[in-house]
């Protein structure tokens, strides 16, 4: 090959890779006509397949709101399962477009591991379940315990903090899924499974013999749990954060999956009617139509839906809306307004 041709062929092929880099997540993801989506390799009520192989729960709720904003097709999602370990490697590769996998939004995260949380979708906090033949009724008589745990996550230096703070031992039996955590808990490798405690009661729902294990009392840290996307790419940052809060909003002004066309024709409350598109053109700032919104909503229905169809207290899950209820309800959902 002559010189000059390699050189151009090198060119050519670098011009090509900086097109391909300087392509907006949201171009690549309407390009590809699917919206690739990090979560959890199996939590019951907020990410698991069920038994025809089709993914449900409370995260996945925004994996298709997002689709459905910015394809038009909430079942647009390819769902990549993600562990503790490599869902922060698999988001800043490129690997997916959006983490929603009860994920707790930190300082180190937010920074020095170059993501940006686009809200938080659960207020959660770190318990600890134990089988009620132990006897304990309190995270503070386990002094001494053996405790399994998640590597890669918030809930390591937890526990060292809280046992420290306590003047308690323990030994830690680690895991890299909540499925090992689970498996080495009823397996009798330790004496206490220690996470979020959503994750706790979604983990006991799905044990043959829930009733002979208890959620103890305490709650050892702050989990606000949210979607997160890369940074440097602030458009589709605002996509994923604003769909998250149009169904936030949704809920707070009584937009259900049942009556949100009839709300879109006839609502005269200003901020609904910017909302659901029916006047303004919010979209348009964030490179979509007027309906993104309405399209989101209608996925899956609003947060409070959401909410009691995944994880609430008619689930076998079985969780009290209590931190996650609207502002006006006692709770601290509250979204920023739609002008």
């Amino acid at each position: 090959m002559k010189k000059s041709v390699f050189l151009g062929t090198l060119a050519a092929t670098a011009l090509l890779a900086r097109a391909a880099a300087a392509q907006t997540t949201l171009e690549t993801v309407k390009a590809r006509g699917e919206l690739n989506c990090g979560v959890n390799t199996g939590l019951v009520g907020f990410a698991a397949p069920d038994a025809n192989g089709n993914w449900q729960g409370f995260d996945v709720a925004i994996c298709k709101a997002v689709a459905a904003a910015v394809i038009g097709d909430a079942s647009k999602v390819v769902y990549i399962p993600t562990t503790s370990s490599d869902r922060f490697e698999q988001l800043t590769s490129g690997k997916i477009d959006l983490l929603a996998r009860n994920t707790t939004w930190t300082f180190s995260r937010d920074t020095d591991l170059k993501m940006d949380f686009a809200g938080v979708n659960y207020y959660d906090g770190q318990g600890f379940m134990v089988r009620k033949d132990l006897g304990v009724s309190s995270a503070k008589e386990l002094n001494g315990a053996t405790v399994c745990i998640q590597t890669g996550t918030t809930t390591e230096l937890n526990l060292a903090d809280y046992f420290k703070a306590n003047n308690m031992t323990y030994t830690a039996v680690p895991g890299e899924t909540n499925a090992e955590g689970e498996q080495q808990y009823i397996a009798g490798a330790c004496d206490a499974y220690t996470t979020d405690a959503s994750g706790l009661a979604a983990t006991r729902a799905a044990f043959a013999d829930p009733e002979n294990h208890i959620i103890l009392p305490e709650i050892i840290s702050k989990e606000p749990l949210g979607p997160a996307v890369r940074h440097g790419d602030n458009q589709w940052g605002d996509i994923v954060m604003w769909s998250l809060n149009a169904l936030i909003a949704a809920e707070e002004f009584g937009i259900t999956s049942a009556n949100i066309d009839e709300l879109a024709a006839s609502s005269q409350n200003p901020e609904v009617q910017r909302l659901l598109g029916s006047s303004d053109d919010l979209g348009a700032m964030i490179g979509l139509d007027k309906e993104w919104a309405k399209r989101a909503i209608k996925a899956s229905g609003n947060y409070g839906e959401i909410f009691e169809a995944n994880i609430g207290s008619a689930t076998p899950i079985g969780l009290a809306r209590g931190l996650n209820a609207q502002w006006t309800q006692g709770g601290l959902l509250y979204t920023p307004p739609f002008r």
